[in-house]
C-alpha cells in the first residue's frame, strides 16, 4: 500500500514513546519527524510545514499547551494531538479551547493512534478544501470553464491539459492582453494533481515595486514601520500545496526577479524581517503579454529566470485568429449580462453578427465582454442590433462589391447574377450558400472556406435562412 503524501511531527522528550510512535506512522506516511528536542522542532516548522503534529503536555521545563498556545500565536493552524501521562479534564478542556484536534492519554494505544492521526488529517484536509471553495466563490470568475470551438485554442486547451498532469513543471503562459491567460492558469491548477489545494494569483504588476516582498513573501513583526502582526503570510505561503500564478511577471524588477530565481531553485525563502527559512511545495504558473526574449536583449528581464520559467510554455491566440469563438462567446456574455440586468435578450441580428465578426477586438476576450455587457445594460429590446453596436469603430476597407470584382475566377466558378428587377438580400445568400454546399456535396466546412467566412458564422446563416441539408439534397 502506498504511503499516504503527509509529513508528522512527533514532539515527546521521551525517546522511547518517541521512537515507537515513529515506527508506527512510517509505515502509513511518507514523511515521519521523530523531535525529542521541543525547541529543535518549533525551529524547524516553517522549513519542513508538518501537516500534523503529535506533541507531549510535559516536556522537560516546557508544557505541551503553552506551545500549542505559541504556535496559535505565530498564526500556525497545524492540527495538533496533545499526548499525556494523566487523564485530567481540565487539561483537556485547555488543549480543546487552544484548536488541539485531539487528546489522548499514554500509555498508548497504537491503533486509537492511527485512527486520531487518520481522522485529524482528514478533518485537515476539509478545512483546506473550504477555504478553496471560499476562494473560489469570491471570484466570479473562478469556475468558468474555457469555451472555444477554434482548432488553435482546442490545440492549446489540449496541451494545458497533458502539462497539467505534471505536479510541479512550471509553465509559461503567453498571450496578448484579454485572451484568458488566468483563465487558462486555473484550468491548468483544476486539472493538475493540486486540485484540492489553493490556487492564488498575483498580478506582479500591480504591486508597487517596495511592496512586491511583502506581498510575495510576508513579513515579520518589526520588519518595518506598520508591520504590527507577528507574522503575516505572503502569496507563495498561502499557495502551499497548491498553485501561485505570477501573471504578468515581466514587470517584476531586477531584484524581485533574484528573490523569486531562489524560490524556483530551491523551493525556500525568508519572510522580510524573519530569520527562519520557510519552506514551501508550490506548484508556479507564470503569465505575460510582453516579449520576454526581448526584454532579456535590452536586459531588464534575466535570462536564467527566463529559462526557469519557460520549462512548458503555451501560446494563446487572439481573439481576432479565432472567428469561430465570437459568436459563441459573445452569446454567453449575453446569457450572463442579460439574467445579471433583468433583460430578456435573446440573440443578434445578422447586422450585429457581422459587425461582431469583423471587429478588430484588440482587447480580445477582454473588451469583447466588456462590449457586451455594456450593450446589454442599455438595450431595451429582446436583440442586440447593428445599431446596439455602433459605437465600435470598424476598420477601415474596401467595399464588398469592389473586393468582389478583384477575385479571378476558377475553372468552374461563376459571379452570382441578379436580375434588373433586384432580389431581396435574404434570398441572395440564401441562394449562395445553397450553390456553395451543394458545389462541396454539404461539406460545410470547405463551403465556408469558400465563402471566406467561419464556420460558426455560415451554421447561424443555415439556421437563420431555414436551408435543410439532408446529406447531398439541399434546399
Amino acid at each position: 500500500m502506498a504511503k499516504a503524501k503527509y509529513t508528522i511531527a512527533i514532539i515527546d522528550d521521551d525517546p522511547l514513546v518517541n521512537s515507537t510512535v515513529a515506527g508506527v506512522l512510517s509505515g502509513l506516511y511518507r514523511n515521519v519527524l521523530p523531535y525529542t528536542d521541543c525547541e529543535q522542532a518549533l525551529n524547524d516548522i516553517d522549513r519542513v510545514h508538518p501537516d500534523l503534529i503529535l506533541l507531549d503536555v510535559f516536556l522537560g521545563d516546557l508544557n505541551g499547551l503553552d506551545v500549542l498556545e505559541m504556535l496559535r500565536e505565530r498564526d500556525i493552524r497545524i492540527p495538533v494531538i496533545m499526548m499525556t501521562a494523566f487523564s485530567d479534564v481540565k487539561m483537556a478542556v485547555r488543549a480543546v479551547k487552544l484548536g488541539a484536534e485531539d487528546f489522548i492519554v499514554k500509555p498508548l494505544d497504537l491503533e486509537q493512534l492511527e485512527v486520531s492521526v487518520e481522522r485529524a488529517l482528514k478533518n485537515y484536509e476539509l478545512r483546506r478544501q473550504v477555504d478553496v471553495l471560499t476562494e473560489r466563490l469570491a471570484d466570479e470568475h473562478a469556475d468558468e470553464e474555457i469555451h472555444a470551438s477554434s482548432e488553435s485554442m482546442i490545440k492549446a486547451i489540449r496541451f494545458a491539459d497533458m502539462v497539467a498532469k505534471s505536479d510541479d513543471t512550471t509553465i509559461l503562459i503567453l498571450g496578448e492582453s484579454g485572451t484568458g491567460k488566468e483563465l487558462m492558469a486555473r484550468h491548468i491548477h483544476r486539472k493538475s494533481p493540486r486540485a484540492d489545494g489553493p490556487f492564488i494569483s498575483v498580478n506582479c504588476g500591480a504591486i508597487p515595486r517596495e511592496l512586491a516582498e511583502n506581498e510575495l513573501f510576508g513579513y515579520e513583526k518589526g520588519a518595518f514601520t506598520g508591520a504590527t502582526e507577528k507574522v503575516k503570510k505572503g502569496r507563495f505561503e498561502m499557495a502551499h500545496r497548491g498553485t501561485i500564478l505570477l501573471d504578468e511577471v515581466g514587470e517584476l524588477s531586477p531584484e524581485m526577479q533574484v528573490k523569486l530565481l531562489r524560490v524556483l531553485q530551491e523551493k525556500r525563502f525568508y519572510r522580510l524581517g524573519g530569520s527562519k527559512e520557510v519552506s514551501i511545495d508550490v506548484r508556479v504558473l507564470a503569465a505575460t503579454n510582453r516579449d520576454l526574449e526581448k526584454l532579456i536583449e535590452e536586459g531588464s528581464f534575466r535570462e536564467d529566470l527566463y529559462y526557469r520559467l519557460n520549462v512548458a510554455s503555451l501560446t494563446l491566440p487572439p481573439l481576432r485568429e479565432r472567428p469561430d469563438d465570437i459568436l459563441e462567446l459573445a452569446t454567453l456574455f449575453v446569457r450572463e449580462f442579460a439574467a445579471k440586468f433583468g433583460k430578456e435578450i435573446t440573440g443578434f441580428t445578422p447586422q450585429a453578427v457581422d459587425i461582431l465578426q469583423t471587429y478588430e477586438w484588440k482587447g480580445n476576450i477582454r473588451e469583447l465582454r466588456n462590449v457586451i455587457e455594456r450593450v446589454s445594460l442599455l438595450e431595451t429590446g429582446t436583440v442586440i442590433s447593428k445599431d446596439s453596436l455602433k459605437f465600435l469603430k470598424l476598420a477601415p476597407g474596401p467595399s464588398p462589391a469592389a473586393a468582389f470584382q478583384k477575385r479571378e475566377l476558377l475553372p468552374g466558378q461563376h459571379y452570382l447574377s441578379i436580375s434588373r428587377q433586384g432580389a431581396s438580400l435574404g434570398n441572395v445568400l440564401r441562394d449562395l450558400i445553397i450553390q456553395t454546399l451543394q458545389l462541396t456535396g454539404g461539406n460545410q466546412l470547405k463551403a465556408a472556406k469558400i465563402l471566406e467566412i467561419s464556420r460558426a458564422k455560415l451554421r447561424y446563416r443555415i439556421e437563420q435562412l431555414g436551408i435543410s441539408i439532408n446529406g447531398k439534397d439541399i434546399q
